[in-house]
């Protein structure tokens, strides 16, 4: 996989899924580039070693229902419509960053440009549809090749999950696993082969975003199923692109698949999967997406405490100090930037992401994840 990309369940069953599953503690420092294995990844924030699962595998699953996902993809600018009522569509195209436009049903035309999913060569924008069964999209003459894809996460016909019956946790920080928000692991494959092969690398900074989806989610893991599906089929990555969400009770979902061993985002040697967060940047770069939009309104308590939880306990395990600046480079291209050890998207990208307000609250963040 080069380093560039290339071209919920509802709430009852959501919050049923996190009762059983544990909550937040941050775990004590491990030394930097020590092997991980599930037992030492969950720790708690006594240092005492917490001997259930960290991951999905070893406890045993109960089977639980997910809403398939349903997609209706067109090419081409124009009309379109559904069978179904669409919870958002990707849009992706060619030439310049931005420019085309979408409306949907009766609205108003809104021009679309590239947010947190970034792509060389073209633009791309995930947009809330608000169950419409039809829309439009046009585009100027500078851009070409463009496709859509209507996408519905809440309502199509139940898939079966297996899902771990035992709390999954970050070193005490306690997260859905892949299967737990109902991840159609089907679509990481394309013409029978994994679409983006896993690569690892050492862990060197962390970026923070935000998904540009609406706030007040009433069913964020279905959002997550969307964002899944707009990056692993509109933007052709394989996956979803960041490594962790978190919604705004503060609940983590574990993004990027890294491997079968239970342990999110990293393989048992320690070293990051390569995920698709932000361009040019990709390995050895974790990335954190908030779900909602923070350009002009804060996080929640709830999610910014989980993320400095998660961003602690990670730099913890790995020997990082989130308030240093450091000098990443890309053990892909070798491309070298000075940066902070935890920034944010636009830091690396144009582009407004995680969202203004958020972007100002980084410096506390990072003093926050760096006490002791």
């Amino acid at each position: 996989m080069s380093e560039s990309p290339t071209p919920a369940q509802p709430s009852h069953r959501r919050k049923r899924s996190l009762s059983r599953r544990g909550m937040i503690a941050a775990g004590g420092a491990v030394a930097a580039g020590a092997a991980i294995t599930p037992m030492v990844f969950a720790s708690t924030d006594s240092g005492e070693t917490d001997n259930s699962t960290s991951g999905s595998g070893d406890s045993g699953t109960t089977p639980e229902k997910f809403p398939a996902t349903r997609t209706k993809a067109a090419a081409g600018t124009g009309e379109a419509t559904t069978a179904f009522a669409a919870s958002y569509v990707g849009v992706r195209w060619s030439g310049a960053n931005e420019g085309a436009a979408i409306r949907l049903a009766d609205g108003d035309w809104q021009t679309l440009a590239s947010g947190c999913a970034t792509v060389e060569g073209g633009g791309t924008a995930l947009v809330a549809a608000a169950n419409a069964t039809a829309y439009a999209v046009k585009a100027p003459s500078d851009i070409d090749g463009l496709h859509s894809l209507a996408i519905d996460t809440t309502d199509g016909p139940h898939r079966t999950f297996k899902v771990p019956s035992e709390p999954t946790r970050v070193r005490g920080v306690g997260y859905l696993s892949r299967p737990a928000w109902g991840a159609d692991e089907s679509k990481r494959y394309k013409d029978g082969k994994v679409n983006s092969p896993e690569t690892y690398y050492p862990l060197q900074i962390i970026t923070v975003h935000h998904t540009e989806t609406p706030n007040n989610d009433p069913d964020p893991a279905a959002t997550v199923r969307a964002i899944y599906e707009y990056h692993a089929i509109t933007n052709d990555w394989g996956d979803i692109g960041y490594h962790f969400l978190i919604d705004e009770a503060g609940t983590v979902y574990e993004g990027r698949y890294s491997g079968d061993d239970g342990i999110p985002a990293f393989n048992p040697d320690g070293d990051l999967v390569t995920g698709f967060h932000s361009v040019g940047y990709n390995s050895g770069a974790l990335g954190i997406a908030l779900i909602g939009s923070l350009d002009q309104q804060a996080p929640t308590d709830a999610a910014k405490a989980s993320l400095i939880r998660l961003i602690k306990v990670i730099s913890r395990f790995k020997g990082l100090d989130p308030q240093a600046r450091v000098t990443y480079t890309n053990p892909v291209t070798g491309t070298k930037k000075d940066t902070h050890t935890v920034g944010g998207h636009r830091d690396y990208f144009d582009t407004k992401c995680p969202g203004q307000v958020m972007y100002d609250l980084l410096a506390e963040v990072r003093a926050a994840a760096a006490r002791r």
